[in-house]
């Protein structure tokens, strides 16, 4: 039993030891399975989790609002969803729940007490940003006010439309003035996490959101962990990418991204639904839940299926 970390102890400012360790090498985001009438499948949810624990060897679970599909889910959803994934852990790991990118800070705030008697470790907050609608004050502001329920982890993907500056200033901004904001997700790469990483790093957990290439990308400038896709399925690959990471190896760390990451992710991005449809199949491949999303997003067809096995396959990924 991996054992959740005091949330508590952040409050003094700068990431704890022990939940940069749970946050550091791979870390799995959660797929919220579905059956083919469209309920949430809370049996493939636990088969799901229990495979990233028991096989993946996962120090930490997430959930997102993108990847958990909070996008066709009810509040209330919403809700359930994060008390059974928090239920099924029982502690085997550390967890980060999500807010949905469509809560004001008043329903943010509400939801991150929730979590912390659900018994979620911490919580990423997406605030909505429609038409740039936020400053960096009122941000600081949003972060505050959550982060004082529940430690908060920072994901980056609505800072992209807004720049470079804008995000590094509010970083900054929440470096000296939100103590319980810790950890951060990368969505954005490039120039604007390099700078982030060499502010942040030592005081937050960084980590990349996803693709082992953005990890390494982020590496020399302070990267922790990264959330792995193959941690759900197909571990092994995780594994050996982290072990040439550890041993500092960047040659064999780049074969893996080579052999497995840019071959699969150029493939499932190309299915039609992209690559969260290919992902649901893949789970079907694998035993784990069916393939099936909530309208109007795609499920994979039957002949989608039999080329995504093919693809698989090929790639000595499934047997």
């Amino acid at each position: 039993m991996h054992g959740a970390p005091d949330a508590t102890r952040a409050s003094a400012g700068g990431c704890p030891p022990d939940v940069r360790d749970a946050l550091s090498g791979p870390w799995p985001s959660i797929r919220t399975p579905f059956t083919k009438s469209g309920e949430i499948d809370y049996g493939a949810l636990r088969k799901m989790i229990d495979f990233m624990i028991e096989e993946g060897k996962a120090k930490a679970v997430v959930l997102t609002c993108g990847d958990s599909l909070f996008t066709v889910l009810t509040d209330d959803e919403i809700a359930r969803l994060t008390k059974d994934v928090a239920s099924c852990l029982k502690k085997r790991a550390y967890f980060v729940a999500a807010t949905s990118d469509r809560w004001w800070t008043g329903k943010s705030v509400e939801f991150a007490k929730y979590c912390r008697a659900a018994g979620a470790d911490m919580l990423m907050a997406l605030p909505p940003d429609w038409a740039h609608s936020t400053t960096v004050d009122s941000l600081v502001s949003y972060y505050q006010a959550v982060s004082e329920h529940i430690p908060v982890m920072v994901v980056t993907n609505y800072l992209n439309a807004r720049g470079t500056a804008f995000g590094l200033e509010l970083i900054g901004r929440l470096l000296r003035e939100a103590p319980r904001v810790i950890a951060l997700k990368d969505d954005v790469c490039g120039e604007f996490i390099r700078k982030a990483a060499l502010l942040a790093h030592g005081r937050w957990a960084m980590s990349a959101g996803g693709q082992k290439q953005n990890h390494m990308n982020m590496l020399p400038y302070g990267a922790d962990g990264y959330l792995s896709t193959f941690l759900t399925f197909k571990p092994e690959i995780a594994r050996c990418y982290w072990r040439a990471v550890e041993a500092r190896d960047l040659t064999a760390a780049a074969a893996v991204i080579r052999d497995y990451d840019m071959p699969f992710f150029e493939h499932i991005i190309k299915t039609e639904g992209s690559f969260d449809a290919a992902m649901h199949g893949v789970y079907e491949l694998y035993g784990l839940a069916e393939r099936w999303r909530r309208p109007p997003y795609h499920s994979l067809s039957d002949a989608q299926m039999e080329r995504l096995s093919g693809f698989l396959k090929s790639k000595k990924l499934l047997s």
